[in-house]
């Protein structure tokens, strides 16, 4: 699918470079960190 989809592949490459240097090199701990954001961010929009 990354091989026919550039400009996807590039925002993954991306992403994931911005882990690197945010010293998250585990992919688990990134996908964990992901997944609180987006219950954050749910549960923020659920009070208005």
């Amino acid at each position: 699918m990354l091989q026919n989809n550039s400009a996807l592949k590039s925002l993954i490459d991306k992403l994931w470079q911005n882990f690197w240097e945010g010293g998250i090199a585990n992919p688990l701990t990134a996908i964990e960190q992901i997944s609180y954001l987006l219950f954050m961010k749910r549960l923020d929009f659920s009070r208005k």
